[in-house]
């Protein structure tokens, strides 16, 4: 799961990257591609280790992409900052909602309509000049497919009007155009960037119930991420923050993506799993190994809370909370699962 940082010059990315990973800003590196892998906080997890004591306990993972500002423009190329972030599950807008000296007020709508309308713009020329070229194979007479120019003529339609490829799911998820790394059909978490003593989330009409928002205040919660515990603890309290702004964007960008967790348990190892809603079964005996897919025969399901209930495994299976499910059975956020398989 991969979240790559965007948004205009000056909107606090760096910041906010700095925030995510718990890091000391460095502006040595500001023309380099910066990754921070984040551990994902889960208490369910911890729960299990204390029941299991198992020799290793694993935590799902979060990857936050913050791209170099160093690539320039080049000859009948995008600019070099879109390439790292096509290859992103979703992003993470940033948008400027603090004052700064020597600089217009902060203008948030503005702002983010002026971001989309770039990410609309990079998707348009890369729509039209792949038009282009299977106009060029079928005047040829050369094999054309039809399904993807279909496609990419809708792609053409909704950008022409200048909306956002996210808002037509049924265009943007197309297996045929998955190659393709839309920047504007990405999910996308509009993250405001506040001053330190305003918590109010902005009220843009451009943002629909297709982008999920939420409000940080980056310097301050920076400067908290390299406090020790107890201090960043209490500066949390004097300025009403309930979690820290990695464990809140964590949430945010699994709500984005629409992910749930599952675990595998075991006197080995507990683990947390990371997969779209609604994956069967089948499919998530796959990311643990892909012999559990080839071979799968069912899994052996129980939730979080009914073995907490229950207290051991052995109790759950006696209450018959602990249940067999096929291949098709959909994966649920804190099921527990043992997969059987044969290979």
């Amino acid at each position: 799961m991969k979240l790559g940082i965007a948004g205009l010059a000056g909107a606090g990315k760096s910041t906010v990257f700095a925030a995510l990973t718990r890091t000391e800003m460095d502006p040595g590196l500001r023309a380099e591609d910066r990754i921070g892998t984040v551990s994902v906080p889960d208490e369910r997890i911890d729960a299990l280790s204390a029941m299991y004591r198992p020799r290793k306990t694993i935590y799902a993972q979060v990857e936050y992409l913050l791209p170099g500002i160093g690539g320039a423009k080049a000859e009948g190329r995008e600019p070099a900052v879109w390439t790292p972030l096509r290859d992103c599950d979703a992003l993470i807008h940033v948008i400027r909602n603090f004052r700064q000296f020597g600089v217009e007020d902060a203008s948030p709508a503005a702002d983010f309509t002026a971001f989309d309308q770039e990410l609309i713009l990079a998707d348009l020329v890369v729509v039209e000049k792949r038009l282009e070229r299977l106009e060029a194979e079928r005047q040829r007479g050369r094999k054309f497919d039809a399904e993807e120019h279909a496609l990419l003529s809708s792609c053409r339609e909704v950008l022409e009007r200048e909306e956002p490829l996210r808002r037509s799911p049924e265009i943007a998820l197309a297996h045929t155009l998955k190659g393709f790394a839309f920047l504007s059909a990405k999910p996308l978490l509009a993250l405001f960037n506040n001053e330190d003593d305003d918590d109010a989330l902005p009220s843009i009409d451009a943002v629909t119930g297709t982008e999920v928002c939420m409000v940080l205040r980056g310097k301050l919660e920076q400067e908290l991420s390299l406090m020790p515990d107890q201090e960043a603890l209490e500066f949390m309290e004097e300025f009403d923050i309930s979690a820290s702004a990695t464990d809140r964007v964590i949430r945010k960008s699994y709500a984005v993506l629409g992910r749930v967790s599952f675990f595998t348990v075991g006197d080995d190892e507990v683990r947390a799993w990371t997969v779209p809603e609604g994956t069967e079964a089948v499919e998530a005996a796959g990311v643990i190994h892909t012999d559990m897919k080839k071979g799968f025969i069912r899994a052996e399901i129980v939730s979080y809370d009914d073995l907490m209930e229950a207290g051991t495994y052995a109790e759950a299976r006696k209450r018959g909370t602990v249940r067999l499910e096929g291949k098709t059975y959909l994966i649920q956020d804190g099921d527990i699962a043992t997969f059987r398989f044969n290979v």
